[in-house]
């Protein structure tokens, strides 16, 4: 069964599955094993960081135990927090895996630019006080889409066997006082996309030029990179399957959701 899970970020320690058992992961399967009458385990399509959001997460559970599929909804959400919830659930067959079928992630992050900081707005937005250039920061996007070695923007931490990833859109639009980049890729590395955004915003806060970026991608060296801005601007916003497997697709809803609303002129879904 495939389920698309929306959740805040920020009361949780992440997605993944911890000791501490405080993470979206561990509150899920708690509400899917008392569903169903049996433990179950959880693959996702992406693993979040501690305070970041879905709006479009992926999920499969392997289980012989049959529901409908509006219980599987219903069922699970009357067991889960409000930061939590299940959208949808859909039968998939065995060959499909909620992290290796996908073929492609996207995410958006969120800055809230004035002077001012908005407490209503935090945990939900990156804020940046210093004026941004639109411009700046797009001749900057257009250096880093394309496949590259992204071993500038990873985490040390970071466990993929390889840096090379593929970089399909890099979108900014801007709202009033909130900026919007939409990241689209085959996969990221771990904080590639808070580490890619602290970039951007020290080129549109005038501190370096946009060429900088393309520097710091040929350079491959992440202590050469800006540091890695906050997490909780960043949506999981959508995860992308071959049509064989009849997943619902994103929806001006999703968007609608986001802080600052949605740059429909500018930024059409796709």
């Amino acid at each position: 069964m495939a389920l698309g899970v929306e959740y805040d970020g920020a009361p949780w320690n992440g997605w993944q599955s911890q000791p501490h058992r405080h993470t979206v992961q561990d509150v899920l399967e708690r509400a899917l094993s008392r569903f169903l009458d049996v433990k179950v385990a959880t693959v996702c399509a992406g693993r979040t960081d501690t305070g970041v959001h879905a709006l479009g997460q992926i999920v499969h559970v392997d289980t012989a135990t049959t529901r409908r599929t509006e219980s599987w909804v219903r069922g699970t959400n009357a067991l889960l927090p409000a930061s939590v919830a299940v959208r949808w659930a859909r039968q998939v067959p065995d060959t499909f895996h909620a992290r290796f079928s996908a073929v492609s992630r996207t995410y958006v992050y969120v800055v809230y630019n004035a002077r001012v900081r908005a407490p209503l707005l935090n945990g939900r937005v990156g804020w940046a006080y210093r004026p941004l250039d639109l411009a700046r920061m797009r001749q900057a996007a257009a250096l880093l889409v394309g496949e590259h070695d992204f071993s500038a923007f990873r985490s040390s931490q970071c466990q993929a066997h390889s840096p090379v990833r593929t970089l399909s859109r890099l979108d900014i639009a801007r709202n009033d006082m909130f900026f919007f980049f939409r990241f689209k890729a085959n996969a990221f590395l771990h904080h590639m996309v808070r580490n890619l955004m602290g970039t951007l915003l020290y080129v549109g806060e005038g501190r370096c030029d946009p060429q900088w970026a393309g520097t710091l991608l040929a350079g491959r060296d992440r202590r050469a990179a800006a540091p890695t801005f906050a997490a909780g601007g960043l949506y999981l916003m959508r995860v992308e399957y071959p049509a064989m497997f009849h997943l619902p697709d994103a929806s001006a809803r999703d968007n609608l959701c986001l802080p600052g609303g949605w740059p429909h002129a500018d930024w059409p879904l796709e």
